[in-house]
């Protein structure tokens, strides 16, 4: 190690390279950035659910409504995982295929069960696209009297999130920009990790960062907290 080098390493553990202050922002709030399921269209989170207990069914291992929902939202092949991770489901899944599922992301179980939710969860996805009353004048009246930008952040692919948006569109809510977990690079688009924010803050420009306000209402308590989380860790 050089003299350079060794100075910079003694540095790390010192205040150096603490976080310095900040004046906190007293400015108006530019940019919100929303979910969708729960929070603009889909008031009961059904979409995905039904389209896992579809999924499960499809196997011989019908799940409950409960069950299908606990670890609302997450990205969907983490949430199967989750799944397949509870008790009951594990002992219905040996009782019918003799054998406890693999609950891995990239184990056969769950690759299987994520493929076949795939193209159920496309084609009922337009089935359950109402938007939530009220949304459309909600998010008129923010962009057009406080000049604020619209942005939304998904565990849905963005093949699902193209179809949401037509139907949404025909109700008067058309968001400025849509980040699905798959348009994050390096498979970092899952919450509670920030970098669908991240990726919303590029697309439309909105700076500072603490300007950005990260909405989710979801009558989902799961879906909730990563919501939560993900906004919490974006600052």
């Amino acid at each position: 190690m050089n003299k350079e080098a060794a100075q910079i390493a003694k540095l790390a553990s010192s205040s150096f390279f603490k976080r310095l202050p900040r004046k906190p922002y007293k400015g108006k709030v530019k940019t919100v950035i929303l979910d969708w399921s729960g929070t603009t269209v889909d008031a009961h989170v059904l979409a995905p659910t039904v389209a896992f207990l579809r999924a499960f069914e499809k196997h011989g291992v019908p799940i409950s409504m409960d069950e299908a929902r606990l670890p609302m939202g997450l990205r969907k092949d983490l949430h199967i995982s989750k799944i397949l991770e509870q008790e009951s489901v594990s002992q219905r899944w040996m009782s019918r295929k003799g054998y406890k599922p693999n609950s891995e992301i990239t184990g056969k179980d769950v690759q299987m069960l994520y493929q076949d939710f795939v193209p159920i969860q496309l084609e009922c996805l337009g089935d359950y696209s109402s938007v939530l009353p009220g949304t459309a004048e909600a998010i008129a009246f923010l962009r057009n009297h406080k000049g604020i930008k619209i942005g939304t952040t998904t565990e849905f692919t963005k093949a699902m999130v193209e179809i949401l948006l037509p139907h949404a569109a025909r109700q008067g809510y058309t968001p400025d920009c849509s980040v699905a977990g798959d348009d994050v690079p390096n498979n970092m688009g899952c919450r509670p990790a920030p970098f669908m924010i991240y990726e919303s803050l590029n697309k439309l420009n909105a700076w500072p960062i603490d300007s950005v306000v990260k909405a989710i209402a979801c009558f989902l308590l799961n879906g909730f907290l990563n919501g939560h989380r993900e906004g919490r860790r974006y600052n």
